[in-house]
């Protein structure tokens, strides 16, 4: 199968670089396996060559692990001779970035085969295929990310993060007060600016919260009916928060637990589905009666210790978990209810939908939208029912049960039957081989907390 060139898309370029005259350069993005963007930098007058003929990048992009290595028992390495394959851009994702000093414009990128079908190992093209199972059904996924960040400074106190100054005070931000509108004015420039640069570059970002941390933040996505844009969004989203940070002579992290004692980052996903006719199949004024919401719950909770190692890549992953930080650390859910895995918000019957809430924010959004969907998919289709809803707090009611580090939760989704049949076992196999990877070097460093203890005591 070839991939076709389209008018259209060629006409998208020829509008941009007519209404920017002034751009440069153009960056040329692709999401790897931990979410990292990674890519090439063009000049204007390439930009048409590019919506022709694609660009070549190797397939180990994809066999990448955190720090940049290929880890080469994915077999996409050294084994292929690092061979090439041809990436195509995304169309609607060209845009600015408002935060260069040279003007210069960003397009997202996704893999192929030379021959053109789409390359199994882009974690867009996972998440393509779970899509695909809905559009079966004729049914139309509504989504929408919560990303959480601290805003930290560039100068770390032996090698460890510590918040910023405050350009309005001076002062390290001591604040655990979630929702405090004065921590949002000490670093009202910055927030500010990550909105306005959301706006330009087209990313549906409304509102930015203080969450319960100091200089801790999160940006609320509108919902999009169209779960692969959603996660373009939130990648998009992330790299625009790094450099607007930057901008402003702080640094950002969405590691899931830097700070012990504080609350970890989250990625919370946001789903409703649409039928044929645009009604929300979730819509009930009672929504423990609504089949299609129980079942899809249903699926998503029999499928979330499989799902930990996609919503959870890393070893820092699984510090992020406890009772007083509000992260679920059972298949559990309930109606307006932030002790749960899955919540139900409530509000008016036709907004009813799911709030997946156990991803880190260093999740890869397309691994975790696959995952979440996958389970939804199995529940609606095997009516699966989930148990009654949790009242009151979960963490009193439920042992803890998922996964609660990254080897357990990459032996569960290798052993998932299900999640095999959602997520391409080719695909899955390359995951836990990096994973596997990093965990091994993890395990085979020695902390200063094990010389703290064994050095001159044993």
């Amino acid at each position: 199968m070839s991939v076709p060139l389209r008018a259209v898309q060629l006409n998208e370029a020829n509008a941009f670089l007519k209404n920017h005259p002034e751009i440069l350069y153009v960056d040329l993005l692709i999401a790897d396996m931990n979410g990292v963007v990674r890519g090439k930098r063009i000049e204007r007058t390439a930009l048409h060559k590019v919506y022709e003929k694609g660009i070549n990048l190797p397939a180990s992009l994809f066999a990448l692990d955190i720090n940049g290595s290929t880890v080469e028992s994915t077999g996409l390495g050294l084994d292929i001779g690092d061979a090439d394959r041809i990436c195509y851009p995304i169309p609607g994702t060209l845009s600015v970035e408002p935060w260069q000093k040279r003007p210069t414009a960003q397009l997202l990128m996704t893999m192929h085969e030379i021959e053109g079908q789409p390359f199994f190992a882009d974690p867009r093209e996972v998440l393509r295929q779970v899509v695909a199972k809905f559009d079966e059904l004729g049914l139309t996924i509504c989504a929408a990310f919560e990303l959480e960040f601290y805003l930290i400074d560039q100068d770390n106190v032996n090698g460890r993060p510590q918040s910023p100054r405050s350009p309005i005070s001076g002062k390290r931000p001591q604040s655990t007060q979630v929702y405090l509108i004065d921590d949002l004015d000490e670093y009202v420039d910055c927030l500010q600016d990550i909105l306005e640069g959301a706006k330009e570059q087209g990313i549906p970002a409304d509102a930015i919260v203080k969450e319960s941390a100091p200089a801790q933040f999160e940006v609320n996505l509108h919902h999009v009916s169209d779960p692969i844009k959603a996660c373009d969004y939130a990648v998009l989203l992330k790299r625009l928060v790094k450099n607007i940070a930057y901008d402003h002579e702080m640094d950002t992290t969405f590691m899931a637990k830097p700070y012990p004692g504080q609350a970890g980052n989250g990625l919370h996903v946001h789903i409703s589905i649409l039928d044929k006719q645009g009604n929300n199949i979730f819509a009930s004024d009672d929504p423990e009666t609504n089949d299609a919401l129980r079942h899809a719950i249903g699926g998503v909770l029999e499928t979330l210790p499989a799902q930990m190692a996609f919503l959870c890549p890393n070893v820092n992953s699984y510090r992020r978990f406890g009772a007083q930080f509000y992260v679920p650390n059972s298949p559990s859910w309930g109606i307006d209810n932030r002790t749960v895995a899955v919540r139900v918000p409530t509000g008016s019957s036709d907004a009813v939908r799911i709030e997946h809430r156990v991803a880190g924010a260093d999740a890869n959004p397309y691994l975790l939208m696959a995952s979440v969907l996958a389970g939804i998919h199995h529940g609606l289709t095997n009516r699966i029912e989930p148990g009654a809803p949790v009242e009151g707090n979960s963490y009193e009611q439920n042992e803890q049960s998922l996964p609660s580090n990254l080897r357990d939760a990459l032996r569960v989704l290798d052993d998932s039957e299900v999640m095999a049949k959602y997520i391409d076992p080719m695909y899955i196999d390359v995951f836990v081989a990096c994973k596997e990877s990093e965990l091994a070097e993890f395990e085979n460093s020695i902390s200063d907390l094990e010389y703290n203890w064994y050095l001159h005591t044993v």
